[in-house]
């Protein structure tokens, strides 16, 4: 079994009419870049984009957080915003929201998940890519894969999986340092709700099998806002999940996406939408969304990847589709009012603050008599 460490960065660079999809030509240069440059580096790579974001997913043996990875991930990155910057592209480099480079993107805007495996006679896994949304966005599909048999037989049906599962939950609104709490299923299934049901501030970073001691999920936890200290994007989160054997089958991981969940995102990051799952390289267009994820299965061997399947392009999933456009009409119709926009605490990073601060000068306490 060798073992290897599977990558994803991701970022939005540049779109062409605004927040619909990348040029072709950029995507081109950031495709060139790692085949040029990730040369001795990379065993092998894919990208790809979801509504406005490159995705790059590579397969190496440097372990996670490696600095030259990350450093070839976000020089790819900056070579693709000139060329964005020259083809006149909205939100060319929005994403980078540092100057230099400091050891690893994570912090710095783009959007990271990797996984260390030891690789298995058949290893098969699945890599999400969300946009227009938040990284919270996947906390219910989690749930319902990894600690619902209503979802996932395989807690039924498998020893292994039914020994649980190690959920590792970060509090993103935490800003000073990383703030985890480890909770188990099934015995903690309920603390684990109480969290998960807040996707603003409590986030799953990654999951474990309690049967084998090993990983079989990690998502992105970047929130942009705290980065940068104002609105500038949503945090179009990335998830890489290992499935099969000790691990949920496909169609376990897959299962929850046809709820499509109200999230947070949609336009301008302040609203509320569900969830669509779109085949590959789909772009954006509804109200700046709705938010989508993507999904694609990959084999791999010897850190080689086969080419992806495309897990949402299939007839049923063309009828979530037109279920979840519904449902992104429903909220729309309620425009601005209520439950349709994001809270207030979240909303601070907007320009409501500053209209909710000069309103607050022409309040007038009237006086009793």
């Amino acid at each position: 079994m060798a073992k290897i460490t599977l990558s994803i960065i991701k970022a939005d660079i540049g779109s062409i009419g605004g927040h619909i999809k990348p040029s072709q030509k950029l995507l081109q240069s950031v495709e060139n870049y790692i085949k040029e440059k990730g040369k001795g580096l990379l065993i092998d790579y894919y990208v790809g984009h979801t509504g406005d974001d490159i995705a790059i997913l590579s397969t190496h043996k440097r372990g996670t957080l490696d600095s030259k990875v990350h450093k070839l991930c976000w020089d790819a990155f900056v070579a693709g915003t000139k060329v964005a910057k020259a083809q006149g592209l909205y939100g060319a480099g929005q994403d980078l929201l540092k100057e230099g480079f400091t050891g690893n993107v994570k912090g710095m805007g783009p959007a990271v998940a990797e996984l260390d495996i030891e690789e298995r006679p058949a290893e098969s896994f699945l890599m999400f890519a969300a946009d227009k949304t938040e990284p919270g966005a996947y906390n219910l599909s989690l749930y319902l894969t990894f600690a619902d048999p209503m979802h996932n037989a395989g807690l039924l049906l498998s020893p292994e999986i039914k020994k649980g599962f190690k959920f590792v939950i970060m509090d993103v609104a935490y800003t000073k340092a990383d703030r985890f709490i480890e909770l188990y299923t099934p015995e903690n299934i309920y603390d684990i709700a109480v969290l998960l049901r807040e996707p603003g501030r409590f986030v799953v970073e990654s999951i474990w099998s309690r049967a084998s001691k090993e990983q079989t999920a990690s998502v992105s936890t970047t929130r942009l806002h705290n980065i940068a200290g104002k609105y500038v994007g949503k945090d179009d989160p990335v998830a890489l999940i290992r499935t099969q054997k000790d691990f949920p089958a496909t169609g376990e991981v897959l299962s929850p996406y046809t709820i499509g969940p109200y999230v947070a995102g949609f336009m301008r990051g302040s609203h509320i939408g569900p969830l669509m799952p779109v085949k590959k390289n789909s772009a954006i267009s509804f109200f700046d969304g709705p938010p989508v994820v993507s999904c694609l299965g990959f084999s791999v061997k010897d850190g080689k990847l086969t080419e992806p399947a495309d897990a949402f392009d299939h007839p049923y999933w063309d009828y979530v589709r037109h279920s979840v456009s519904r449902k992104a009409e429903e909220i729309r119709r309620q425009g601005f009012y209520g439950a349709a926009m994001l809270s207030m605490s979240e909303l601070e990073y907007t320009g409501v603050v500053a209209s909710l601060k000069e309103l607050e000068k022409k309040f007038v306490i009237k006086k009793s008599k």
